[in-house]
């Protein structure tokens, strides 16, 4: 199979990876967009009889609901995306994602109609879990089988930029709300604002992505035939590719616990334990956010110059120790030392999230990508990122103390670094070449 670099232009080229940006920025916009507001005010709004800490673990149930849906959209977007082609289900994921967004922007509170509001909430939540099941894979596909062999970790590392773009924007238009409302205006109506600009976001994402042809690799499967489209792409995946599977769930534990222990859990945590006021947490996160989003593509073009699996495991070993100073800094209470702590929590997580869209996609051939990819990022987030504010939070709450969450993320990188000294550099390589490894 050619190398798809020798049809593909560079302007072409640009124009996926803009595109790819955009639509993921704009769905992790959405995503990120509840855990931030599950932190800040559906604790209060939606399950107001708990005290705080309990208040925001149920809001944070919701919250692990989505990612409970991801590997279903995962494994459904999968097996069209391999059976019909990437950019269908990425406009579907779009506007599904979009659809849910501004819905829990006009939703009625638990003091409206009592127990409907979480229900609600509940049932949008999966909608999205659903929808953002399906957006990593594809987006990331998209520019890497647009991409050549000696710069695809840089281009598939674009996509990557989508998750803490996303975050930041969610972040930086909750701050303004928060800094021009006071507290009582936005619990009562300051907090629909950014769900229901998700409706301009979704048009903007439809508009970039609608003019995208499908990939040139997989259009020379599809022009082969039926015959060279699997009918059940994620079980044979599985067949051709158990290994492929294990390692890149791995890879995603420690990554996925620790950023959502740095970017969700840490406001509750500066909030309701250190008790700073929400505005220092929001801003140490939008520093963080836009710090990471040049540390992703940084570390996504290095692991072309010396590999995929020490800038990786760099990362995963950094933040395993990083975890302890952590909490140290935050605890402090210091808006600074806040700020720092996240800052190089973040960084190094880039280290590990920039080339792992690279990385996930050579485990895989070109047939069974979209459901290999899919799932071994999307499974990954039930036991690792949805319940990572959740076990943090039970384990403050017992034991009152952060330590035992540093010892938590400690575990959870620990067993990614174990997932790279397993796996097999595959930096360098075409799909070709990766097709033929066992």
């Amino acid at each position: 199979m050619p190398d798809t670099a020798a049809v593909v232009t560079p302007a072409t080229l640009r124009k996926v990876v803009f595109a790819s940006v955009i639509g993921t920025t704009i769905e992790w916009y959405d995503f990120f967009l509840y855990g931030t507001s599950a932190a800040l005010v559906f604790n209060k709004l939606f399950f107001p009889a708990s005290d705080a800490l309990t208040g925001a673990m149920l809001a944070f149930g919701t919250y692990a609901l989505g990612f409970a849906a991801r590997p279903l959209g995962g494994i459904v977007f999968g097996h069209f995306g391999d059976r019909i082609g990437r950019k269908r289900l990425l406009m579907l994921s779009l506007v599904l994602m979009g659809a849910a967004t501004f819905a829990i922007g006009l939703l009625p509170t638990f003091e409206q109609v009592g127990l409907a509001a979480p229900i609600l909430l509940t049932l949008l939540r999966l909608v999205q879990g659903f929808a953002v099941g399906g957006e990593w894979s594809g987006a990331v596909l998209m520019a890497a089988e647009y991409g050549d062999a000696a710069r695809r970790g840089a281009w598939a590392g674009w996509p990557q930029i989508g998750v803490p773009a996303g975050n930041l924007l969610a972040a930086g238009v909750l701050a303004v709300m928060t800094a021009l409302l006071p507290d009582e205006q936005f619990r009562a109506w300051g907090w629909r604002v950014p769900f229901l600009i998700s409706a301009v976001l979704v048009a903007v994402g439809w508009w970039v992505r609608v003019s995208l042809d499908e990939t040139p690799i997989f259009e020379e499967i599809r022009r082969r035939g039926a015959h060279s489209l699997d009918r059940a792409p994620l079980l044979e995946a599985f067949r051709v590719r158990p290994r492929g599977i294990a390692i890149g769930m791995g890879v995603r534990v420690g990554e996925n616990v620790a950023y959502y222990v740095i970017t969700t859990f840490s406001i509750v945590y500066l909030t309701e334990f250190v008790h700073v006021d929400r505005s220092v947490a929001l801003h140490a996160l939008l520093a963080g956010a836009a710090v990471e989003c040049l540390a992703v593509p940084i570390a996504a073009r290095l692991s072309d110059r010396i590999g995929r699996r020490p800038v990786v495991g760099a990362g995963a070993a950094g933040l395993a120790l990083w975890g302890f100073a952590f909490f140290a800094l935050l605890g402090s209470g210091a808006p600074t030392a806040i700020t720092a702590a996240v800052i190089v929590g973040l960084v190094l997580h880039g280290a590990m999230y920039g080339p792992s869209a690279a990385f996930l996609t050579e485990l895989f051939p070109t047939r069974v990508r979209y459901s290999g990819t899919s799932f071994a990022y999307q499974a990954t987030s039930i036991f690792a990122g949805s319940l990572a504010p959740i076990i943090a939070l039970a384990l403050l709450k017992r034991t009152q103390s952060a330590t035992p969450i540093a010892i938590y993320l400690f575990v959870a990188c620990a067993i990614t670094v174990i997932a790279v000294v397993l796996a097999r550099e595959t930096r360098g390589k075409t799909f070709a070449e990766l097709e033929l490894d066992d």
